[in-house]
């Protein structure tokens, strides 16, 4: 049995941690008066801090440290929350990152300017409160008994910061209980038998003293006493310091989960949180590939069983046969909802970019999410993370205007960005928004010709003109900055979600802003289709895009041929020969079908000689050499072992509408 490697492990956590982090600081950003923000971000720091130390990230610990002390006095109403602050903090988050990421590199450097930029933001806020302080509250006298489990030493958590961070809170008086310490000879030096009693005298409320215990509160044993008189201890009869170099850390016996970071004490809540919390496993991404790959053998096996059980006179069989389909569709089911993540933890990302470009351009960006709770399979998530950011970096650097300009033009100074998700069948749609200037047609068609993309003056529809700006090395940007002006970034979401079997539609309205959709399949690894034939081979039509099939005759077939239309309830279609398309150099069936299929609002019919049926399909990748080929999005066996292409719906809509711009301007 393998177990996960334990620094791996706090990677992930410290992942979380840091998103969190920068989710608050973000929250905080927007209302500096949020103290439950200021707890939240408190709290990851100090849980960063604590995970940091006890698996052997001493610089992290260390730097973070900073970073936590300034915001317990914002907590403690020390300073207040600025704008400064948590723009420093934020750059000290990134730095966090860094540490965590690869903790042996050279990072002084980065950690006294970042830790500068901190100091002068806390200074500014603290000369900035001319409010007089406030009468300091009144000091009360806790009586605290506490041990750890005997095997907490083995486990990584070390007694000393505990006690260094009660010293923190006032005035101490520590004694150690040594009564329960073995003879020499059965003791084990792993174990730890000592117990200690703490007198203390602060001006903190009890929480402080639950938090100073927060990432061990589970294991151990915890008595406090409030004392109804305030007593000044005497002096201290034990002195116990942590070694010179450890940075004050706070060690935990286990990796503490986000969210299980409140006292059991004082928040019931939060216990019912971190209970629920408690429910989820967390398992490696690539066990979830490995097991959507085990599904997906066994849909073909399925299949191929249903193929003999339907050929044989074997009730039995027949029934068996039937409940593996049964069986087989269910886990097919389970396993995709297990890959389906929600669309926030794509947009979630962008909090942080937006605030980033705003800084960046000196505009005032406002952005906005929609639609967060929309799933989608893990892995169309990962591969739109890019092409997204290169979307919104361009909305906030074209299509938003300055605040200047936005007030002359009657608008708010504010521009924003709307980000939604929604899905349509078995696909997503994701809107990327702006409420800027819009895209200038005239510059673009400009540039085409320049480059040779167009001819000129050649008839191009809006949404052909708008598809031009994601050809490789495409910008109108009149200078080359920091944000736009190579002409890479659009050409990147092209190749991607033309890999991901996706579509874009552009909207532009001058002066009012743009509008830009991308939809994109659900999932990635398997999807429902209609198998059908054409001329000896088959292929699989994606059942999400199939909107109806009608029947096309020989001679309806003879009639529509020099036009390529169908009349559809009194709308003309444009549609396809698969068979002339593909030269497959057979004759036509005498009833051929027509299989109308759509994209958003464009639709195209397909013309097969035979429509099989309904296929669940598990999709397999094109080889390298066939990586190029437009009209496929990939491949699938059959129950019978053979193969079959699954056709790139949005590249044949593509091809009918194209078509039917050239019948057109030709008539």
């Amino acid at each position: 049995m393998s177990f996960p490697d334990p620094i791996a492990v706090f990677r992930t956590e410290a992942a979380e941690l840091l998103e969190q982090i920068e989710a608050g600081l973000l929250d905080l950003n927007v209302n500096l008066g949020d103290k439950d923000q200021v707890d939240a971000v408190f709290r990851g720091l100090h849980t960063l801090k604590g995970s940091g130390a006890m698996f052997g990230f001493e610089a992290l610990a260390a730097f973070t440290h900073h970073c936590e002390t300034a915001f317990d006095r914002v907590r403690k109403g020390e300073v207040p929350a600025t704008h400064a602050l948590v723009t420093a903090v934020l750059g000290a988050r990134d730095h966090m990152r860094a540490l965590v990421e690869t903790p042996m590199g050279d990072h002084e450097a980065m950690s006294e300017t970042l830790l500068d930029n901190l100091r002068r933001a806390v200074d500014g806020a603290d000369s900035g409160d001319a409010a007089a302080p406030a009468a300091g509250p009144a000091r009360i006298l806790y009586k605290i008994r506490f041990s750890l489990p005997q095997n907490a030493m083995a486990n990584g958590t070390n007694p000393l910061p505990l006690l260094d961070e009660l010293r923190d809170l006032g005035t101490c008086r520590i004694v150690a209980d040594r009564s329960k310490i073995p003879s020499l000879d059965v003791l084990a030096p792993t174990d730890l038998h000592i117990a200690w009693d703490v007198e203390l005298l602060t001006d903190q409320p009890r929480s402080a003293i639950d938090d100073v215990f927060i990432f061990v509160m589970d294991d151990m044993e915890l008595v406090v006493e409030e004392v109804a008189a305030p007593v000044e201890p005497e002096a201290p009869v034990t002195t116990i310091k942590a070694p010179a170099a450890a940075p004050e850390p706070t060690i935990s016996s286990s990796l503490p989960a986000p969210a299980a970071v409140a006292s059991p004490a004082t928040n019931a809540p939060a216990d019912a949180k971190a209970a629920k919390a408690a429910e989820n496993v967390r398992v490696p991404a690539e066990r979830l590939d490995e097991l959507m790959d085990r599904v997906g053998e066994l849909v073909i096996a399925q299949s191929r069983l249903s193929q003999l059980a339907g050929g044989s006179g074997d009730l039995q069989l027949r029934a068996v046969s039937e409940d593996v389909e049964r069986l087989s569709g269910e886990l097919r089911d389970t396993m995709m909802v297990l890959r389906m993540v929600p669309v926030t933890q794509l947009f979630g990302r962008f909090r942080r970019l937006v605030h980033d470009l705003a800084n960046e351009t000196g505009k005032r960006i406002e952005l906005v999410t929609e639609g967060e709770t929309t799933e989608v399979d893990k892995s169309v998530i990962e591969r739109l993370a890019d092409p997204m950011v290169h979307l919104v970096r361009n909305s906030c650097d074209h299509g938003l205007e300055t605040a200047e300009e936005r007030r002359v033009a009657g608008k708010p100074e504010a521009g924003r960005i709307h980000l939604s998700a929604r899905q349509q069948a078995g696909e997503v749609i994701i809107t990327i928004k702006d409420d800027g200037r819009g895209i200038n047609k005239d510059r673009v068609r400009a540039k085409a010709e320049s480059s040779g993309l167009i001819q000129p003056n050649a008839s191009l529809t809006d949404q052909e003109l708008y598809q031009l700006i994601f050809q490789p090395g495409f910008s109108t940007a009149q200078a080359v900055t920091n944000l736009s002006g190579r002409g890479v970034g659009m050409d990147v979401v092209k190749r991607t979600i033309d890999a991901l079997r996706g579509t874009i539609n552009v909207v532009s309205r001058p002066g009012e802003g743009s509008e830009i959709s991308l939809a994109i399949p659900l999932t990635l690894a398997i999807i429902d289709g209609l198998l059908v034939r054409v001329g000896n081979a088959r292929y699989v039509i994606p059942l999400s895009a199939v909107e109806e099939c009608l029947e096309l005759s020989v001679e309806e077939d003879m009639r529509s041929r020099g036009r390529s239309f169908i009349s559809l309830r009194d709308s003309l279609v444009p549609f396809l020969r698969l068979r002339d398309l593909f030269r497959t150099g057979t004759k036509p069936d005498p009833f051929q079908k027509v299989v109308v299929i759509s994209t958003g609002s464009e639709r195209v019919g397909l013309v097969v000689d035979q429509i099989i049926g309904d296929h669940q399909t598990v999709i397999k990748g094109m080889s390298k050499l066939h990586h190029d080929v437009g009209m496929f999005s990939g491949a699938t066996i059959l129950g019978d072992g053979g193969v079959a292409l699954i056709l790139d719906v949005g590249h044949l809509v593509a091809e009918g509408q194209q078509q039917e711009a050239h019948l057109r301007a030709a008539g």
